[in-house]
């Protein structure tokens, strides 16, 4: 469960209780101008032109008691595949009242198959939305019978009256005449908490989710996608500070810098850094209407290459494959899939690690504050910079192939504080990057390099201010950014890129009497713009804006 507990400032534990009754108007559809209905700019799954199998998971299942909906699955008879595609669809919605936001999973035996979050209704305004993922890479989980279960932590006790409704299907494309089936995953390992799946909570540095597996002997190629959800006392831990001030600041401890480390038999394997996500309950609820955050209502994981591993994983013992969150402060939610690709023409892989110069993060911590008794004024800030080649090398049936990832992650987290008796400033700057490099040298194939880039900026600025009359305004900015792009070489050609920009901006101002009643809100306006292209010629821009809590616009290219 996602509990916007807010950030720990005077005000914010009041907001868990008055900021949920938002009166709005009824409206329905995606986008529909003057609606103060959930819709993103995000695009849906692209679709083959052949006519899918449909298989229903569940139908209207609803979560109102912590509940959990089991469902059973079995592939259909009449796509036997390989497919072209295959894509989970989703339809979540919850009745007018009252509700925060919870976390949502959904599993395939014990493989995630969703992880978001959802919005809050008001006690006018029931929200709906919908959710796709290309599941396509795993499409081997696909082929058994098997059961299934959906998780929405949700309930009705304690005045809250908003059950969440959902349904969800998978749709498998069959191949077109003549068409080469997409590389796939040969096999999906879990990391989660058992055969039914469930996250696993990290509450600390030293906490860990981990899989032991026994792998097939012919591994050539192995990729890990990696969730942590920030939740608990770590749910705004951009907004964290180093704990010698976190009394005085009166914040979070353990600096404001979060990563994800990944080990193979303990041995440093991989980075994945956490991305900002922003809850519909978070900070100021008046922000995520109509339009939530960067991708809270369905995280996108982080992909990390593993294939210098392959040869070791291939040797036909078991294995650990291990995921922490450096600095969590209780608690990340996490899990993750290691996907393997096998090499179909061998029985038996050998190999090795040559090269792995990843060592844990040592972040650099500063802090220039002047602490007076009438105000505290001044910045903290922390960095993490380091650059690491992890090369390993397989013998395949295609000779001798070696794989060298060569990664530079870049992290700063700058925070500008003025406080004084009437006011409570932080101005947040989060700069989280990450650059690589994949290159790929034998088999009889010309090398090849990928090259890739991620970027996840994060602007937050929150004012609290005591007005004359007694009366205190919070009026927040956030901007929010995901950004990648990549480009794939070989032999001075380039044989793809792609670029995707995701960005956000919400703005308002909570108004409160001197007794802490809100009042209610004023200045709100909110915009998302989503920019993909690649070389195949694919493409998608979208563009919406509103204000005062209500669709104001969209872009001709927003699909329908």
């Amino acid at each position: 469960m996602s509990r916007s507990v807010c950030l720990s400032r005077n005000l914010f534990p009041l907001l868990l209780v008055v900021t949920v009754l938002i009166p709005f108007a009824c409206a329905s559809g995606p986008y529909q101008i003057g609606s103060a209905n959930t819709v993103t700019a995000d695009p849906n799954v692209a679709r083959p032109s052949t006519t899918p199998c449909v298989v229903q998971l569940f139908s209207g299942a609803q979560f109102f008691d912590f509940n959990v909906e089991n469902f059973s699955y079995a592939p259909p008879s009449a796509c036997p595949g390989p497919w072209a595609k295959v894509v989970l669809e989703a339809d979540i919605n919850l009745n007018a009242g009252i509700q925060y936001d919870r976390t949502a999973n959904f599993w395939l035996g014990p493989v995630n198959i969703y992880f978001g979050t959802t919005a809050e209704p008001s006690p006018n305004l029931g929200p709906s939305w919908h959710i796709e993922n290309d599941l396509t890479d795993y499409s081997s989980i696909f082929y058994t019978a098997q059961s299934g279960q959906a998780d929405i932590g949700n309930t009705l006790c304690c005045g809250l009256t908003s059950t969440i409704f959902a349904s969800a299907s998978l749709e498998f494309y069959p191949l077109s005449t003549g068409q080469t089936a997409p590389v796939t995953a040969d096999v999906v390992f879990p990391l989660s908490a058992g055969s039914s799946g469930g996250t696993v909570a990290l509450g600390s540095t030293s906490s860990t989710l981990a899989g032991t597996f026994t792998m097939p002997t012919n591994v050539q190629s192995a990729y890990l996608d990696v969730y942590a959800q920030s939740q608990s006392s770590d749910e705004f831990w951009y907004t964290c500070v180093p704990s010698d001030v976190a009394s005085e600041l009166q914040s979070c401890g353990n600096t404001g810098f979060r990563e994800t480390e990944i080990t193979i038999d303990g041995q440093p394997a991989g980075v994945a850094p956490v991305y900002p996500w922003i809850f519909t309950g978070g900070i100021d609820p008046y922000l995520w209407f109509p339009i939530p955050g960067v991708q809270t209502l369905n995280f996108t994981p982080y992909r990390v290459n593993l294939t210098p591993f392959a040869g070791v994983l291939s040797n036909g013992q078991p294995h650990t494959v291990s995921l922490s969150v450096y600095n969590a402060n209780n608690y990340f939610s996490a899990t993750a899939s290691l996907l393997l690709y096998l090499d179909p023409a061998t029985t038996q892989i050998t190999g090795g690690v040559t090269q792995d110069t990843l060592a844990a993060p040592s972040p650099v911590v500063t802090e220039n504050l002047n602490v007076q008794p009438a105000f505290i004024r001044g910045k903290v800030s922390v960095s993490s910079r380091r650059s690491f080649v992890i090369s390993g090398y397989a013998n395949t049936s295609r000779g001798k192939v070696t794989t060298k990832v060569a990664q530079t992650t870049n992290f700063s987290n700058t925070q500008d504080f003025n406080i004084t008796g009437n006011e409570y400033v932080q101005e947040i700057s989060l700069v989280s990057g990450v650059s690589s490099t994949a290159t790929t040298l034998g088999g009889g194939a010309a090398t090849a390099v990928t090259s890739q880039t991620f970027n996840f900026p994060l602007l937050l600025d929150i004012s609290q201010v005591v007005q004359s009359n007694g009366n205190i305004n919070q009026t927040t900015n956030a901007t929010q950014n995901y950004q990648s792009s990549v480009r794939t070489v070989q032999k001075d050609k380039v044989l793809y890129t792609s670029s995707l920009v995701n960005a956000a901006q919400h703005k308002d101002t909570l108004e409160f009497d001197s007794s802490f009643n809100l009042l209610g809100n004023t200045g709100q306006s909110s915009a998302q713009q989503y920019d993909y292209s690649d070389s195949t010629g694919a493409g998608y821009d979208c563009a919406l804006s509103a204000a005062a809590n209500a669709l104001a616009w969209f872009s001709p290219g927003c699909a329908q």
